[in-house]
Parts: C-alpha cells; sequence; structure tokens
C-alpha cells in the first residue's frame, strides 16, 4: 500500500501540473494570437482578491475530502474538478453501496473507480448535450419549460444534502439555523461569499458536534 500510494503521489503530481500548464496555455495563446497582454496591475489584484476568497476553500477541501477521495482518487477528482456536486456524491454511494471504511486498501479502489467513472459520464453526456443543444433549443426555449430552469440548481443541491442529512439530522440544525440567520440579516453577504458561507458552517458544525459528542448526545 504505501508503494502503491507513493507512486500515485508520483503521477497525481505530474498530471497536476500537465492539468495547470493545459489551463494557462489558453489565456497565454490567446494572448500570443491577438497581442493583447493582460493589465499587470489589475492581474495582481484580481489574483489576490480570489486567493483570499477562494484559496482558504480549497485547502479545506484537501484536507476534508483527501481521507474519503483515497490517494489515487484525491489527485483524480480535483484535477477534474465538480468534487461537491458529482465527485463526493458518488463516491459517498459506492461506499455505502459496498460497505468499505475509510483509509483502506478497498476504500482506495471504491473510491478511484467511482471518481474515474463519474468524470467518464460527464464528458459524454457534455458532448451530448452540446451536440443536441441546437436541435433541442425550441424546446429549451419554450415558456412552459423556463419556471423549471430557475429551480433547477435548488432542487440539484436539496437532493444531494439530502442524502447526508438523513443520516445525521442532529447536526444538521445548527448550521441550516445558521445559514438561514445569516441569509436574513445579511442575504447579500451570503449571495457575493458562497466559500466563506460554507467555511462558516463547517466551523459551526464540528464545534456544535464536538458538544453533543461529549453529552453522549451522537
Amino acid at each position: 500500500m504505501k508503494e502503491y500510494r507513493s507512486r500515485m503521489h508520483l503521477y497525481g503530481r505530474i498530471f497536476t501540473i500537465l492539468g495547470i500548464f493545459v489551463m494557462f496555455s489558453v489565456p497565454i495563446l490567446i494572448w500570443i494570437i491577438t497581442g493583447v497582454a493582460p493589465n499587470a496591475n489589475q492581474l495582481v489584484v484580481g489574483v489576490v482578491a480570489l486567493s483570499v476568497i477562494y484559496l482558504p476553500g480549497g485547502i479545506i477541501e484537501v484536507l476534508t475530502y483527501g481521507p474519503i477521495l483515497g490517494t489515487s482518487g484525491t489527485y483524480l477528482a480535483f484535477i477534474t474538478g465538480n468534487l461537491i456536486n458529482l465527485k463526493i456524491p458518488c463516491v459517498m454511494n459506492a461506499r455505502e453501496l459496498v460497505g468499505t471504511e475509510i483509509n483502506t486498501e478497498e476504500n482506495e479502489i471504491v473510491s478511484t473507480l467511482a471518481v474515474a467513472f463519474s468524470s467518464i459520464t460527464t464528458v459524454l453526456v457534455m458532448t451530448l448535450g452540446i451536440a443536441l443543444l441546437i436541435p433541442l433549443r425550441p424546446i429549451l426555449n419554450s415558456p412552459v419549460l423556463a419556471p423549471a430552469f430557475n429551480w433547477v440548481v435548488s432542487a440539484l443541491f436539496g437532493a444531494l444534502g439530502y442524502k447526508y442529512f438523513k443520516h445525521h439530522l442532529k447536526l444538521v440544525i445548527a448550521p441550516l439555523v445558521f445559514v438561514i440567520a445569516l441569509s436574513i440579516i445579511s442575504p447579500s453577504f451570503v449571495y457575493g461569499n458562497i466559500v466563506i458561507v460554507i467555511l462558516l458552517s463547517a466551523i459551526v458544525t464540528i464545534l456544535v458536534t464536538r458538544v453533543l459528542w461529549k453529552k453522549q448526545l451522537i
């Protein structure tokens, strides 16, 4: 297992660097071809501002999801992205189906397969969606379906959240009340700082869980 993880770390770092190279190659090529360079001052300000918002959340995601995903699954999930919406639910569902435990060889295999197949499925669905976008445009633009599209994201997150809530109802109350109260007090802050709200909710959940555990209520 130690040798396997060492190899996965090596391959993961290589493909992470390649992924970063591919992401940066697009704007660099546009810069070279068009000759339009970004404003240096605005670029630095933008990078710093986004780093302050998203870097803490990114670090917390690695620490939080790493044990669940395993070594190879972590690299694969973070390279392909869409963890909260897709990768983590797929891995959790796969673990429940086969009954594996975190930090075991079985969980490593199951989580890697779940992440890999969810990534392949995403690519296939997106490819199919792009191919059918023009033929289905009259249907998608129908006034009858328009109200439904406004609730797609809410329905998606509600379904994903229920999967976790139903097994830990006592732990849901505190963060739910916190987010509702914060949304009433400052809706603009919640809307514009989702990552920070998630971080604060996680801290509230951890603190309340610790209190409940000490009192032997969970």
